[in-house]
């Protein structure tokens, strides 16, 4: 699958860009476990443009980690024009992405992210401009099917947008009205990949948790690529199983507790190395350690390597208030013992 001249492979499988959770250091590990391309976590053009300094640092880009692409988000036209200028300028990606699918409130209630589901003309507009604005830089979007289940218009939007000059289409099988509960509809999604008019990739997302899931996702929708985003969460080894499942059918390594806990270690180490390369010239007085850790618990917390541990909510409640290094490895080296 290529965009523009990014060349991904075939069925490549993409790390989905989530607010707190796509830093650098969780972007390199997911690459190295088999993810054909990262995204950052979504950044707000009007932060953008007023140079805000944290939404600068998200635009930081490791040459480890590409193909990376930046995702940004707005309503307004020449925000959305000038600030993806601001990225291609500092960041350099290698995939400009707009967001159009972002459920929460704080930004599809105020007419960003899948808000514009419900102004087509205007997101429509902000397409056309950012297009123009980095013409030297694939641009991609990322929406999702509708507003709710009575206005889901993905199949002719998706013309609409290619029209705009985007040059791959990432749809998550949601409305805006779903948020993200219940079953992600892929049946739309491969309605649009069978459009004869659309001639550009479509990346389909929503409820990849599994190898069997992904593999299924390709040879039913005949989609181009497919994304995964919470299922990553304590697990960033899916990358790495889906790509077995779709090359060969089956798991073709054995990826024992032993080596899974080490890549959980690794993570660890990643966030708070991004945390202490983001604080280098700082305020001194700021812990980098612990906002790496606060970064990277949610993954643990969550990871399915511990499911069926009994009595293990204790553990998980220290694991979310570890604020240390080497109070989260005994953790873990304590869990190892009761897998």
């Amino acid at each position: 699958m290529k965009i523009g001249s990014l060349d991904l492979g075939e069925k490549p499988v993409l790390l989905a860009p989530m607010e707190d959770v796509t830093d650098i250091g969780f972007r390199l590990l997911c690459r190295q476990m088999g993810a054909a391309m990262v995204y950052s976590e979504f950044v707000s053009s009007d932060a953008l443009i007023r140079l805000v300094s944290k939404s600068l640092d998200k635009l930081r880009v490791c040459p480890d980690e590409r193909p990376v692409a930046i995702q940004i988000y707005g309503k307004d036209i020449d925000t959305m024009q000038e600030a993806a200028k601001i990225v291609v300028n500092h960041a350099h990606p290698d995939v400009l992405d707009i967001n159009f699918g972002c459920p929460v409130k704080k930004v599809a209630g105020k007419g960003a992210g899948a808000g514009l589901l419900q102004n087509v003309p205007q997101m429509l507009a902000i397409t056309r401009a950012v297009v123009d604005a980095v013409p030297n830089t694939p641009v991609t979007v990322k929406t999702r099917l509708g507003w709710n289940e009575e206005q889901k218009i993905i199949v002719n939007l998706a013309e609409q947008l290619q029209d705009c000059g985007i040059q791959a289409l990432t749809i998550h099988g949601r409305t805006r009205a779903q948020m993200y509960t219940g079953e992600a509809d892929w049946t739309l999604i491969g309605e649009v990949k069978k459009n004869p008019r659309m001639h550009i990739p479509i990346i389909g997302n929503g409820d990849i948790t599994t190898p069997e899931q992904a593999k299924k996702s390709f040879d039913r929708y005949g989609v181009d690529a497919i994304m995964v985003g919470r299922a990553t969460f304590g697990r960033p080894w899916i990358f790495r199983e889906i790509r077995d499942y779709i090359d060969y059918g089956k798991l073709t390594r054995e990826y024992s507790v032993d080596w899974k806990m080490n890549v959980l270690k690794q993570q660890i180490i990643a966030s708070i190395r991004h945390a202490e390369d983001l604080q280098a010239g700082k305020d001194k007085g700021r812990n980098p350690e612990y906002r790496g850790i606060l970064h990277v618990r949610r993954h643990l917390a969550a990871s399915p390597l511990f499911k069926g541990i009994p009595n293990f909510r204790e553990t998980r409640i220290r694991m979310l208030r570890a604020e240390t290094t080497e109070e989260l490895f005994q953790i873990l080296d304590e869990v190892r013992k009761l897998i």
